[in-house]
């Protein structure tokens, strides 16, 4: 069963999350948007983790800038997004992914909890894992921003993908952090652009998208198999 709930951060703000699958399933997952808000890729992401046995939590972080948010892909879409996402500092953002996990832990205190997150999300999921001690295991598809916190160390195990063909994340990124971080997994999808996971969106790559998918639930489950932190 799948439905929107309220979640409180511990400085107090009520925001939204599309709530997914049992609530004791055996693993726990956080998945994290796009800058397009909790649309239907993302609902359905969150629909198809907990078809996979995942508890899953998608929270509506723009609800601290604009709630009920669902944006397109036009370009217009697109900035509207970015200046949405310039209006949350960080800080924030990291305490709405962590009222998830409190969320999760009423309900089974020992679980282990991922996250996985897409384009900016991808870049949190990250920031998760290298700024909080809150996850077991971390996955980030096309993540822009990593590149530039590169020299950070992640607390969990990350999986890392990324498009060969994407335009917004460069061949020499992706090296940098492959250098700096030679024991994360990580792939390249040689014929894949951004967003290659995105069914919604015109550069979604089917063979991409089911392998990194794939390996994504290979990762998640053998990260989070066992108890809890």
């Amino acid at each position: 069963m799948s439905t929107n709930i309220t979640l409180t951060a511990a400085d107090g703000h009520e925001y939204s999350a599309w709530q997914a699958g049992a609530p004791d399933a055996p693993h726990a997952l956080v998945v994290v948007q796009e800058i397009f808000g909790v649309n239907h890729n993302i609902r359905t992401v969150a629909n198809e983790f907990a078809s996979a046995g995942f508890s899953v939590l998608a929270p509506a972080l723009f609800d601290r800038a604009r709630r009920n948010v669902e944006l397109g892909y036009t370009p217009e879409d697109v900035q509207e997004g970015l200046a949405l996402r310039a209006q949350i500092p960080l800080e924030e953002t990291l305490a709405d992914l962590h009222g998830c996990v409190t969320h999760f832990r009423k309900h089974a205190p020992h679980r282990k909890i991922g996250i996985i997150g897409f384009c900016w999300g991808g870049t949190l999921a990250w920031d998760a894992a290298t700024r909080t001690h809150d996850f077991s295991a971390a996955v980030a598809w096309y993540g822009g921003g990593i590149a530039a916190q590169k020299d950070a160390k992640p607390h969990c195990p990350v999986q890392l993908h990324f498009g060969g063909q994407d335009t917004s994340i460069s061949h020499q990124d992706v090296s940098a952090i492959r250098a700096m971080h030679p024991d994360v997994e990580m792939y390249v999808y040689d014929d894949a652009g951004h967003g290659f996971g995105n069914r919604d969106r015109s550069s979604f790559n089917a063979e991409a998208n089911h392998l990194a998918w794939t390996r994504s639930i290979a990762f998640l489950e053998a990260g989070l198999h066992t108890g809890g932190k």
